[in-house]
């Protein structure tokens, strides 16, 4: 690869090496696929796919090996080439796009609406097959005294999804703000697809992986504690929890 991604796939590859671990060990650990752990580290970017999950990972695998996840993403992010601009006059003069690009449009179109197909089948599958194990945690907003202000919804939804005090190998997710959410519980996915502010859920097992396209709109509670949020609005973050 060139330098102008400042040697970050062999920084990354000395820093694992560094710690004596192995790809496989690695992947163990973060629930990253060791193939894309060695698309990093060979810079091969297509094998994972996305900027935005090529970032996603980047940021979980650098943070790991305790090197600055930003740092590694702006690295990242001068390999990618410039967007396109119009040429001069074209759209003043209404001139239609080449026929290449209005090739490709239509075939990002066509992928987009696949993906989100996909999606949509996908959760329901998921949500029919749990439908009589994994009981939705509802919000429940009791009416307020008189004189004291009334609960808001995402505060009500975060009292109804938190565990009670003291409950053990539980996960609860609250959402504040719409998110894509993906959540692997002991190795099966739970719950994937994009949510709507006020979505609540809780989950119980011994490891739990949870993705989430919006990191700031989604508040965690492991065992009945407010762990917070794991990023800012628009962070793309996965993370492991023990429970």
């Amino acid at each position: 690869m060139s330098g102008a991604s400042d040697a970050l796939g062999p920084r990354i590859r000395a820093a694992r090496e560094a710690r004596g671990l192995s790809l496989s060990d690695v992947a163990q650990q973060i629930r990253i696929r060791s193939v894309y752990l060695a698309a990093i580290e060979d810079e091969s970017w297509s094998t994972i796919g996305a900027p935005v999950y090529i970032r996603g990972f980047l940021r979980t695998y650098a943070r790991f090996l305790g090197i600055d996840p930003e740092e590694a993403v702006a690295a990242f992010n001068r390999t990618q080439p410039p967007p396109p601009q119009a040429l001069p006059g074209r759209e003043a003069a209404g001139a239609e796009a080449p026929p290449a690009r209005r090739g490709s449009a239509l075939i990002w179109l066509a992928a987009a609406v696949a993906v989100l197909l996909i999606a949509f089948v996908t959760y329901n599958e998921l949500t029919l097959r749990r439908a009589a194990t994994v009981p939705s945690v509802a919000a429940t907003v009791a009416p307020a005294p008189s004189g004291a202000p009334a609960a808001t919804p995402s505060a009500a939804a975060a009292r109804s999804a938190a565990p009670v005090a003291g409950a053990a190998s539980s996960l609860a997710l609250v959402l504040s703000a719409p998110s894509w959410l993906r959540v692997t519980v002991d190795g099966s996915v739970s719950m994937e697809g994009t949510f709507p502010a006020g979505t609540s859920k809780t989950f119980h097992g011994k490891n739990a992986l949870v993705r989430i396209g919006n990191a700031g709109g989604v508040e965690i509670y492991v065992d009945g504690k407010d762990v917070g949020k794991l990023g800012k609005p628009g962070d793309v973050v996965e993370h492991a929890f023990t429970l």
